[in-house]
């Protein structure tokens, strides 16, 4: 038996030198000490920030209607917040001070500021100045329409940065607009109140019980709320624009086939516009002329104020809107388009393209599938958009409905119809108020869409 000496169980020994030692431990120290480094500095982020009164002040002032601010951090400069600070304090001085001669007893207090914040925001756009030369005429032997734009006087100047102010680089789009009669618009409701809608058949089972003609005269109604009569828009052109102008010369000429019957069923509106080649262009203002009234058999030229621009109806849509809170998802279901149509042909259809802003930052656009114009277009599709970390009431949502020929090689959209839906005061705004008080259920509204 060979003896083997005894050993000790923690008698480690390193076979290195000892400046290499002394290299380890160094690179152990500071692993450490920046180990300690990142452990203070994720505890100062996570612990609460103490701001100074004055930023309190500015977020006081720059809160929205609704008396609460934004609960997400808003990425802006302290210069910008303090400019933008200072402008609103400024209109909320200006609305006291017209205030002030009211009693503080009076209920109208509140009102008073909100139409005196009103009032601030009209002064602030620029008034509708300018007129617009044209002429109409009808050409009975051919058919034809003819609309012939010729000049424009005395324009407004545009404000841009820094307060400059230029002349505009005005163009005319031209819009024949169609109607019908007043009769025969009531007639068509009575039949299309006779079909199912999606969406509202719950509703309308219910009153249908008690008798189908309180069921026609809430439809009705539902039709003719906005005081205006459904039209559609025959023909579209637009002129040349002409650069750095206020008082332009344009001299187009425009023609389209109409039979003779349907020419008081016409309106022409001309729209003066500021061409923007990198954006929309913006309206200056606009003519109307319905031709019911005017006899154009022979050349009839016309002077006409520019009024300020207004929307016409041209349809309806059934949306339904749900918001799912838990994973931040809106659904908007296009469910039916009610559009009347003059054009017997087959070869146009439509579809719609919905998009949805928060905070001014919008969000990836979706489209319903394509289909043939008709009065009536039955969609029933859902479009899904998953919302930022951003609050749900500061997003909006924007529908076009756009008129395209498949059967062309060359398809261009052309925009027919527009609507948009948010947390606001108008009255299309009601529905998202309704989506709000019940969540993760589909919520359906007839809207109207304007151009």
């Amino acid at each position: 038996m060979i003896p083997i000496p005894e050993t000790q169980w923690l008698d480690v020994r390193m076979p290195f030198s000892d400046e290499v030692k002394y290299i380890i431990l160094a690179v152990s120290i500071l692993l450490f000490i920046i180990a300690m480094g990142i452990l203070v500095w994720q505890l100062q982020r996570c612990c609460p920030q103490h701001h100074s009164p004055k930023d309190s002040m500015s977020s006081l002032v720059t809160e929205g209607d609704n008396g609460l601010s934004g609960s997400y951090p808003k990425i802006q400069t302290p210069r910008l917040k303090e400019e933008y600070s200072q402008h609103q304090s400024g209109r909320l001085s200006r609305c006291l001070s017209r205030c002030d001669s009211i009693p503080p007893s009076s209920p109208s207090i509140l009102s008073c500021s909100l139409d005196s914040l009103g009032e601030e925001e009209q002064e602030e756009e620029e008034e509708v100045r300018g007129s617009l030369h044209f002429s109409l005429y009808y050409d009975q032997t051919q058919a034809l329409l003819v609309v012939t734009v010729l000049e424009a006087r005395d324009l407004p100047l545009r404000s841009y940065h820094h307060h400059q102010r230029r002349n505009l680089d005005p163009l005319v789009r031209v819009r024949l607009l169609w109607a019908r009669d007043n009769q025969e618009d009531g007639d068509t409701d009575v039949e299309e109140e006779e079909e199912d809608e999606e969406g509202g058949e719950e509703e309308e089972e219910e009153v249908q019980g008690k008798g189908g003609s309180r069921r026609r005269k809430r439809r009705r109604k539902r039709s003719v709320r906005s005081g205006q009569h459904l039209q559609c828009v025959l023909k579209e052109w637009q002129s040349r624009p002409v650069r750095n102008s206020s008082s332009p010369a344009f001299g187009e000429q425009f023609s389209y086939t109409l039979p003779e019957d349907e020419v008081p069923h016409v309106t022409v509106k001309l729209e003066v516009q500021d061409y923007d080649k990198y954006s929309r262009h913006e309206t200056v203002g606009e003519v109307r002329t319905p031709l019911a009234d005017l006899n154009i058999s022979y050349p009839l030229d016309l002077w006409q104020d520019l009024q300020r621009p207004s929307k016409d109806l041209v349809g309806e849509v059934l949306l339904s809107l749900k918001y799912m809170p838990t994973s931040q998802r809106l659904e908007v279901g296009v469910l039916k388009i009610r559009m009347i149509s003059k054009s017997s042909r087959t070869d146009r259809a439509v579809y719609v393209r919905a998009s949805v802003q928060c905070n001014q930052c919008r969000l990836h656009h979706q489209k319903t599938a394509v289909k043939t114009h008709w009065d009536v277009m039955v969609f029933n599709e859902a479009l899904v958009f998953l919302l930022p970390d951003a609050p749900v009431h500061h997003c909006r949502v924007t529908l076009n409905v756009y008129e395209v020929h498949p059967g062309k090689k060359k398809a261009s959209k052309h925009l027919i119809g527009q609507l948009s839906i948010g947390k606001g005061r108008q009255a299309e705004d009601e529905h998202w108020r309704l989506m709000m008080r019940s969540l993760r259920q589909p919520i359906a509204k007839w809207h109207l869409l304007h151009i």
